[in-house]
């Protein structure tokens, strides 16, 4: 989603669930990810890790809805944004499984 910083000059930021290694599953948000000279994602990333996928859904949504609180304006920017769905994250599941079986 776009928003603006404390300064008022334009930022991208990037919220993601990720799915480690053990079962962990984990919530990043990055500021200008596409600036960074490596997209790895930093210890300061980190908005959840756990073992509860909708845990994590619940963590990914909350930061979704508090950036996009942040960043409401006159312009429609985030109009296409949406949550997070369950249906996402259980559709990469099935095909890790089916890769790794």
């Amino acid at each position: 989603m776009r928003g603006r910083d404390d300064d008022g000059a334009v930022e991208t930021v990037t919220i993601y669930i990720d799915r480690l290694p053990g079962g962990v599953w984990s919530v990043g948000r990055a500021v200008n990810v596409d600036q960074r000279e490596n997209v790895t994602p930093r210890p300061e990333d980190g908005v959840f890790t756990g073992f509860e996928m909708a845990d994590a859904l619940s963590a990914a949504n909350e930061a979704l809805e508090s950036d996009l609180e942040a960043s409401l304006d006159n312009d429609d920017h985030n109009a296409d944004v949406r949550p997070f769905g369950e249906g996402e994250l259980t559709k990469k599941l099935e095909r890790w499984f089916f890769d790794n079986a």
